[in-house]
């Protein structure tokens, strides 16, 4: 008798989504209303594209005027994100740390008595990423990180996790426009430094001493344009092996302790 072999199912996968901890993302409009009553720091709101429910509209507008980054998306996203199955169109996922100005950053390296030294990132998605970052800031002494509000990660709860408790210590500051904060810093003397594989100097010629800013670029792209062109300078990190680039959290991490070992003597 000729045996019979059950045809092999096709395996599907869905993609994982990354869920934050549950007192950081926010699910349904009464929970995002009370957050922003509250003034409770919101980093983004997800709500449902094409809605038209003029209630849900206005709530996006005063998430979008207290600084969030309101996204449209499917609803089916919505669905994969959400946590309770009740999202109400809207999700909205809170910062697990208050965000400070570029001003504070500027005050913490005064009130040390230090020259500023600022890691500035320039759009990072992974949350790994900016974790390990703020993490290699605070171990190295820099007074603050800067972030864009938009296209970035910003101070989730994964983010908080990777930080390994660097989150409660570093000052970060978003702000809307990088280039534009670039600008501002160097009219205040800070010289930025862009991390670039074809920079136009080593890194260790480059004077990292006096007021510093680190720009470290993007996982795929590295630098925006107009961000490489605001730069002062471009330093590039010395290879070795075979492969041609590093984790943008090991880069960050490279530059910040040569600016501390310059500064060392």
């Amino acid at each position: 008798m000729k045996e019979y072999k059950r045809p092999a199912r096709e395996r599907r996968f869905v993609q994982p989504v990354e869920a934050e901890e549950n007192e950081n993302q926010l699910e349904g409009r009464n929970a995002l209303t009370e957050a922003l009553k509250s003034g409770r720091t919101i980093d983004k709101v997800f709500i449902a594209a094409g809605e038209t429910d003029r209630g849900l509209q206005r709530l996006a507008a005063q998430a979008k005027e207290a600084g969030a980054v309101v996204v449209p998306v499917d609803r089916r996203k919505l669905d994969a994100m959400s946590l309770s199955h009740s999202h109400q169109g809207v999700i909205a996922l809170a910062a697990a740390r208050e965000y400070f100005s570029v001003e504070d950053i500027l005050a913490e390296a005064q009130s040390r008595g230090e020259q500023p030294l600022i890691v500035i990132c320039d759009e990072l998605s992974d949350p790994h990423n900016l974790g390990a970052i703020l993490r290699s800031a605070e171990c190295a002494g820099a007074h603050g990180v800067i972030i864009p509000k938009r296209r970035s990660v910003g101070l989730t709860a994964v983010v908080a996790k990777a930080s390994a408790g660097a989150v409660e210590y570093m000052k970060v500051a978003r702000v809307t426009n990088i280039t534009a904060t670039i600008e501002e810093l160097k009219k205040k003397g800070v010289w930025i430094f862009g991390t670039a594989a074809e920079g136009s100097i080593p890194m260790y010629q480059a004077d990292l001493k006096g007021a510093t800013a680190i720009v470290i670029g993007s996982e795929g792209d590295g630098m925006s344009r107009l961000v490489r062109q605001s730069c002062d300078v471009t330093v590039s990190i010395p290879m070795k092996g075979k492969i041609s680039s590093l984790n943008a959290s090991a880069a960050a991490s490279i530059l910040l302790y040569e600016a501390v070992r310059q500064r060392l003597g």
